[in-house]
């Protein structure tokens, strides 16, 4: 339990006023070990194989904690689905995601970066953060 992560939820929980429980701890190091864009229900396999007394919404919530330290981002491709991804330690990227087959590529571009923190500065706006996802046809489909 020596990674960064764990320190860093560790100490947003206490910060928060709630409790250390083993079973948040199985799903962060579960999550930490897909490296994947994964949905609750999907983790949620995953950590049953670890631990199966772990129930869905603890997954779920758990998950939600982790966004709101800043381990985690959200992000839901046009099919209804939230997914997790791992934001602590990751290089920020963007999405372009096929409407047709659902399949998703991660690009990082560091003009275009240059480009959102223009428009944030010479609008004055302090950005706490920002995503950019295009959706359109790949060219498999």
């Amino acid at each position: 339990m020596a990674r960064k992560e764990f320190q860093i939820f560790d100490e947003f929980i206490e910060k928060k006023g709630l409790r250390h429980t083993p079973q948040r701890g199985t799903i962060l190091a579960v999550f930490l070990d897909t490296e994947k864009h994964v949905s609750a229900d999907e983790l949620y396999k995953l950590v049953r194989k670890k631990d199966p007394a772990i129930g869905y919404t603890t997954v779920y919530r758990t998950m939600k904690l982790l966004s709101a330290s800043g381990l985690c981002g959200e992000t839901e491709f046009g099919d209804g689905v939230l997914r997790f991804e791992h934001k602590y330690g990751h290089e920020h990227h963007d999405h372009l995601i096929c409407i047709k087959c659902g399949k998703f590529t991660e690009v990082t571009d560091s003009g275009l970066e240059r480009i959102q923190e223009n428009m944030v500065k010479s609008h004055g706006f302090k950005s706490l953060k920002h995503k950019l996802e295009i959706f359109g046809i790949c060219r498999n489909c």
